[in-house]
């Protein structure tokens, strides 16, 4: 797993809806690690590209040009 880098300023908001236990975590180690909460879900959630199934399923699908735009990689990064 890959913890949090440098920051990167290109953000959209997004409205979530998680549990209270998970909220608090997340509010926890924003404040651990002096990045917001939008940040470090940012950051863990780019860590599922790392995920080689995942990266299999994307490969595998027959038409995956869309989801290669939507998550900008390239067919290399598979």
């Amino acid at each position: 797993m890959n913890f949090i880098t440098p920051k990167n300023a290109n953000k959209e908001k997004v409205t979530w809806t998680i549990n209270h236990k998970v909220a608090r975590l997340v509010e926890h180690y924003a404040e651990y690690t002096g990045y917001s909460t939008d940040e470090v879900v940012s950051e863990f959630l780019e860590n599922l590209l790392h995920d080689e199934e995942f990266k299999s399923h994307i490969k595998s699908k027959r038409n995956n040009k869309r989801i290669l735009k939507d998550l900008e990689l390239k067919e290399d990064d598979l």
